[in-house]
């Protein structure tokens, strides 16, 4: 008889359905990684956990829930070519088809062949025990992190390296970001590391903001108000505005301040997902030569380079999960997650503590 795990499912209005499956068998260049911590990403909230927004082959399809796991690897199939059991892996979360052009450069987001899935999404993630993973869609994980860093990495941290090597981020630039949820409070976190000289940030949300300094990541945070312009920009050298800045909300109001805070000559990147945005193209970008950047994800050589500067830059992803769940208490970890009032969230299995 085929042993048997749970494992999360999300149906759609807010609910989380945990169902018994059966423990998958790796076949030839696969991997069964055991889980060890999966967090939890604002898009599974925004166009799953909700509603299932999208459709078609992008659409959820069913399958076990979550994109940011990390765990090790406890049985290898056949044709292994670099990893091997007992290694400690971040899964890069979607499964391209390995041959088209987005694939070679190793954007497998961007892939389009039908072959493209991504786990959590078109495939099984990792809310569950255990993972089945294609060997070419791992990244090693470094003795110095921890599973939760590694988690965060998958895809939020990822994600935002991506954006802010973009734009570029030195000693030079004073950084604004916009939108403080897990993926913004990791903007700051790595903008903070790569050297910026000043940090600022601004969201809707208090708690956001509070979290923000209580982890010492922003030199001043500010909530949205119809002065919020005039404040951030007064932040910045001379109030003359910001060399860098990053739109981790999504929203149109976000991204209309954070170009007209973007100092002239300077770089905006658009990170956070849906919504719209308005602005009037002469006075707000023209005049003032700046570029507009936008990101998606990453890609895997990148994320692998990414784990290796966090462990020389000193710092910790995990710093920014404000709450931990077991699997049996899932369905809370979703339900707070979509309140918008905390860190990130993360769902552990029999972690390591640092």
């Amino acid at each position: 008889m085929a042993e048997m795990m749970k494992a999360a499912y999300l149906p759609g209005n807010s609910t989380v359905l945990v169902k018994d499956v059966e423990i998958p068998t790796p076949g030839p260049g696969q991997v069964l990684v055991k889980t060890k911590s999966s967090t939890i990403c604002g898009s599974d909230i925004r166009a799953i956990y909700r509603e299932h927004l999208g459709k078609g082959p992008e659409g959820y399809q069913n399958k076990i829930a979550g994109h940011e796991p990390c765990g090790q690897i406890v049985k290898c199939g056949e044709g292994m070519r670099r990893f091997k059991e007992g290694d400690r892996v971040v899964l890069y979360h979607i499964s391209g088809c390995g041959v088209c052009n987005d694939c070679r450069r190793g954007y497998m987001i961007s892939c389009s062949s039908p072959l493209r899935a991504a786990y959590g999404w078109q495939r099984d993630g990792g809310m569950a025990p255990y993972i089945l993973a294609d060997e070419k869609d791992c990244v090693l994980l470094p003795d110095e992190l921890t599973y939760t860093d590694g988690a965060q990495v998958a895809c939020g941290f990822g994600t935002v390296y991506e954006g802010l090597e973009k734009i570029g981020i030195s000693g030079n630039d004073q950084v604004l970001v916009v939108g403080l949820g897990p993926v913004g409070l990791a903007a700051l976190m790595l903008a903070k590391a790569m050297g910026a000289t000043k940090l600022v940030g601004v969201d809707t949300v208090q708690e956001r903001c509070d979290i923000a300094l209580q982890l010492g990541l922003a030199d001043a945070v500010f909530v949205n108000a119809p002065d919020t312009l005039e404040k951030v920009k007064a932040e910045s050298f001379g109030g003359k505005g910001f060399e860098r800045t990053v739109d981790c909300s999504g929203h149109t109001l976000g991204r209309q301040l954070c170009i007209r805070a973007t100092r002239q000559w300077g770089r905006m990147v658009m990170i956070g997902e849906g919504g719209t945005v308005e602005f009037n193209p002469s006075p707000d970008i023209i005049h003032d030569q700046i570029t507009i950047y936008g990101s998606w994800v990453t890609n895997i050589w990148r994320m692998e380079e990414l784990v290796e500067r966090i462990v020389r830059w000193g710092i910790h992803p995990e710093d920014l999960v404000t709450h931990r769940f077991t699997l049996d208490k899932v369905d809370v970890a979703y339900d707070l997650m979509a309140q918008g009032k905390c860190g990130k969230v993360a769902v552990v299995f029999d972690e390591e503590v640092r």
